[in-house]
């Protein structure tokens, strides 16, 4: 047994952890794959006043080969940019492993997301933006419906990590509409990625306090909400970027507009796609103060803009995720309730599978179900919060 000690606040919060956790004698405190519920959980541990521990000896050689080099880096003092930017490097080859081999760790990727949006002036920023997007796009170039079936399903759960979540979402939903159903080309598309990845730079981190606040907010935090288009604009030119339709439509993405879509420039109707997925993914998260909506409901509201009026870029994005998307939970016919797998032969008729069964009890194996079929038809959309029970991603994304 080779222990070495970890930073308590290092640990991640709301998804499995990827290596058990032990005291400073080797007894363990929590197996791999455990997840921290909270942050309290782990001011616990802290108030406790135990050391957290991880043996190098259990860990994959991935983890062993981050341990080693971050205990290095600790020893020499390093600036924790540098820290940070080592976090941001291996977690990148894990997720490149990921697509390239096995399914993609999206937990991992939601870690990553954050690391990045919480660091936008780094030196290597740009370089881990590029490859996140390009990582993304490839997702939804090889599985469309896994990747909507994963960001949907994650944002619906708790509020943790909601800035990354959230700009992944807006990037994939905003990519495979723009790819699928506009047809625009193929560099306007990746474009929108990195705008819609970094829509909310400036206030990514206020964004994930205010998403578990209950006070009201204060005028500092009110301020930055009005500001941070124009912020965020501000500090991807100073990060280096030149690209000008990138930057206006970072700058224009919550701006109303109406009219046809084509009649504005490649900025704005970037920016309106955007202001959409940005709707759409906000309405599906949960807070600390309200419930997530159902997905359905949440889609069909994009439909139409602030006036009412049906928004071109909000019919697309119905037009590619479908009324009801992957990721949505549903009752069927048959009383059974179900999650969306992916889309069907037709807007109202996706695959699915079932989870709860008609008796009200958990069906052990989720249970696919063509809902093309009558018997099986979707007769209402359920909010994540409507179904008590905690279903596994990673189960769902295996089902064929």
């Amino acid at each position: 047994m080779n222990l070495v000690a970890i930073d308590i606040d290092s640990l991640p919060v709301g998804q499995p952890l990827p290596f058990a956790l032990r005291s400073a004698k080797g007894a363990l405190l929590a197996p791999r794959g455990y997840t921290i519920a909270s942050r309290e959980e782990l001011d616990g541990l802290r108030g406790r006043g135990i050391d957290i521990c991880v043996d190098t000896d259990e860990a994959s050689a991935s983890h062993r080969h981050f341990m080693n080099q971050l205990q290095q880096m600790l020893r020499k003092d390093t600036p924790l940019g540098q820290i940070a930017a080592l976090k941001l490097s291996l977690s990148g080859r894990s997720a490149r492993a990921a697509t390239s081999g096995g399914p993609p760790d999206w937990r991992g990727l939601q870690q990553r997301t954050t690391q990045l949006l919480y660091t936008p002036t780094q030196p290597e920023f740009l370089d881990h933006l590029a490859r996140l997007a390009a990582e993304l796009d490839q997702l939804c170039r090889e599985g469309p419906d896994a990747t909507l079936l994963a960001l949907i399903f994650l944002s619906g759960q708790q509020p943790h990590q909601y800035s990354a979540t959230h700009a992944m979402l807006v990037a994939c939903a905003g990519m495979l509409t723009a790819r699928q159903t506009l047809q625009w080309p193929e560099p306007q598309v990746l474009q929108l990625g990195h705008a819609a990845l970094t829509m909310n730079v400036a206030m990514a981190e206020l964004q994930d306090t205010l998403a578990q606040q209950t006070e009201a907010l204060t005028p500092g935090q009110l301020q930055a909400i009005h500001d941070h288009a124009r912020q965020s604009e501000a500090l991807l030119r100073q990060c280096g970027v030149r690209d000008a339709v990138w930057l206006r439509a970072v700058s224009q993405h919550h701006q109303l507009a109406s009219g046809a879509l084509d009649a504005q420039d490649a900025a704005g109707q970037m920016a309106r796609l955007i202001q959409r997925a940005d709707v759409f993914g906000a309405r599906i998260a949960p807070r600390a103060t309200r419930r997530a909506m159902p997905v359905t409901a949440a889609v069909q509201a994009s439909y139409y803009n602030d006036r009412r009026e049906v928004d071109e870029a909000g019919a697309a994005l119905l037009r590619t995720l479908g009324v009801y998307p992957p990721g949505a939970f549903v009752r069927l016919a048959s009383d059974e309730v179900a999650v969306v797998l992916r889309r069907g032969a037709s807007a109202t008729t996706p695959r699915v599978a079932v989870v709860i069964g008609r008796s009200g009890m958990p069906t052990g194996e989720p249970i696919p179900r063509d809902t093309a079929q009558a018997a099986y038809k979707i007769t209402a959309s359920l909010a994540p919060h409507e179904v008590r029970l905690q279903v596994s991603l990673e189960r769902l994304l295996k089902l064929p």
